[in-house]
């Protein structure tokens, strides 16, 4: 664990401004250098559905600090033993951070107290950081009436606190919880709360704790308080109006260096700023320094890798990083791409590590195609490219979706060059589904396929249709194909298109499967959802099997 740092204190300095635009408005000199602090390791954990473990966090970090943050803010030492132990073993080598510096985070002694006999500024100073990221009210109203003691001893609990922990060696931050909900009501005492913090020597970081604070109200608390605040100046925001990513930027426009948020813009509630849209749009938009432009092409590997750890689903609509941020659908998009890649991207792609996508659905015309059977190494005549066009319109007129559906779109393209998969030949298949005496039910399978010349019969048994035809084709094919053995599935998807009809409505199956290296989603459509069920399934195995290189017989 890396825990050396600047001076503790703030560096005193002229006011900075955002790139090109200073506080009121005059030109700078050159690029401005905005500092990235990164919480998810303990703001991001609070959002529901998220829960790390130790050996998680580790792994967090591990990525952030390969992007390049400044700041990881890792936990409150002492406050539960998950963050405790993250502390502990961080200290002892198991976190070695080349880039990123390690940050605890507390509240201020209690009210009433002193610093030097307050249990978690003990806990702050043992946790083995550089740095630490005190959290203290700086709105009236919660200072009376949820701290319950006056706003001079919340100012003397800054004060006191801060003093103790540069004492000891600590570089600090102090993040202003309810900063703009306390400005609009009481300005001065802002004014007052960040001159302790200054004075002090620490960094004033203002918060928007409740998300609800507006882009022009953001603009004009900023303006003021940087007429304050001389040295850094930070800002962390939560997404409740849907504003955090412009917030902040604009917060950089008005005079902030520092910027807190979330990898993917974890958080409780709606979230925190999303670093990775922040990053982009600072860097490549605003002309600022972050984490250097060498690190931007890895926003999107390690914003996937991190979704990937926390086990949530990325999100393909993010900003910059998502599965389709840059991808095009439409005919006329593709086709312009092809001659001017910029023509609809506001970026270049690779700049964040992402790539164009050529998307293909009824819409898609000639170009498109042609440019996705390119990217899949696939060659297709003129003729070919046609009929790919045609039977795309006419399959999902019928309730196909091959645009999240990439496995089996390559099935098809590869079917429109007169390829036909040779893995097995189908002569039936039968699904049985038993209710017994004690009220469960006992799905059985039965296949019969033909390997080359050798007919072949399996039964297998599953907790339900697809389990059980999934058993049943893997131990007919498994012998011949060992490679099955590395293929999984792992989502099973179920849509109903058209509810109206009742029982008789058409049945969308989506199911994604992956080898370990790659993943792929194939699609299956029918009135029957066993039968949508077999052709999701089928294409899977011989995607996965095409892929791995298994013979064909």
């Amino acid at each position: 664990m890396s825990t050396e740092g600047p001076e503790p204190g703030v560096t005193k300095r002229e006011s900075p401004g955002a790139a090109g635009v200073a506080p009121g408005g005059k030109a700078d000199d050159g690029p401005r250098r905005v500092e990235i602090f990164d919480t998810t390791l303990r703001d991001g954990s609070q959002a529901e559905g998220l829960s790390l473990t130790v050996a998680d966090k580790l792994r967090v970090a591990e990525q952030l600090d390969l992007l390049g943050v400044q700041y990881i803010e890792g936990g409150w030492p002492g406050a539960n033993p998950k963050d405790k132990e993250f502390f502990e073993r961080a200290a002892a080598g198991d976190l070695v951070l080349a880039n990123s510096q390690l940050v605890a985070f507390g509240a201020t002694r209690k009210a009433g107290g002193r610093a030097e006999t307050d249990p978690v500024m003990a806990e702050l100073v043992g946790a083995g950081t550089g740095h630490v990221c005190l959290v203290a009210k700086s709105s009236p109203w919660h200072i009376t009436g949820t701290l319950r003691t006056t706003t001079t001893e919340a100012l003397d609990m800054v004060a006191d606190s801060v003093t103790y922990l540069r004492n000891n060696g600590k570089a600090v931050l102090v993040d202003a919880e309810h900063f703009f909900d306390g400005y609009a009501e009481d300005p001065a005492f802002s004014h007052d709360f960040l001159r302790v913090v200054e004075e002090c020597g620490a960094t004033p970081v203002l918060c928007d704790t409740n998300g609800g604070t507006l882009p022009h109200q953001v603009e004009r608390v900023v303006s003021e308080a940087r007429q304050i605040a001389s040295g850094h100046l930070g800002v962390h925001f939560h997404n409740d109006a849907g504003c955090a990513v412009a917030n902040s930027l604009v917060a950089v426009r008005r005079g902030a260096d520092h910027v807190q948020g979330c990898i993917n813009g974890y958080g409780e509630r709606t979230g925190n700023a999303d670093l990775t849209a922040v990053i982009a749009n600072l860097s490549l938009k605003l002309g600022a320094e972050t984490i250097g432009a060498e690190r931007l092409p890895l926003l999107t590997p390690v914003a996937r890798h991190i979704a990937e750890i926390v086990n949530l689903a990325p999100n393909p609509h993010q900003p910059y990083v998502g599965l389709s941020a840059f991808a095009h659908k439409a005919g006329i998009h593709t086709s312009a791409i092809a001659r001017a890649p910029s023509a609809y991207s506001h970026v270049d792609p690779q700049a964040v590590g992402n790539t164009n996508r050529f998307v293909l659905s009824e819409m898609s015309g000639r170009s498109t195609v042609a440019l996705k059977a390119e990217q899949m190494g696939i060659e297709l005549s003129d003729d070919e490219v046609a009929y790919v066009v045609e039977r795309l319109k006419e399959l999902e007129h019928g309730g196909y979706h091959f645009e999240v559906a990439d496995g089996s779109l390559e099935l098809l393209m590869r079917a429109a060059t007169g390829w036909k998969q040779s893995f097995y030949r189908l002569e039936s298949n039968r699904v049985v589904t038993d209710l017994r005496e004690d009220g469960t039910f006992l799905t059985e399978a039965r296949i019969k396929l033909f390997v080359g010349d050798e007919r072949i019969m399996e039964v297998a048994e599953g907790n339900g249709p697809v389990n059980a035809l999934d058993a049943a084709l893997r131990k007919a094919l498994g012998p011949r194909h060992p490679e099955l053995a590395r293929i999984h599935l792992t989502d099973f998807k179920v849509r109903v298109l058209d509810s109206v009809a009742g029982t008789a409505a058409v049945t969308r199956v989506l199911i994604d499967s992956t080898d370990g290296d790659r993943t792929w989603t194939t699609i299956g459509v029918s009135e029957n959802v066993i039968e949508a069920s077999w052709e999701a399934l089928s294409d899977s195995i011989v995607f996965g099997l095409l892929h791995a290189g298994a013979r064909e017989h």
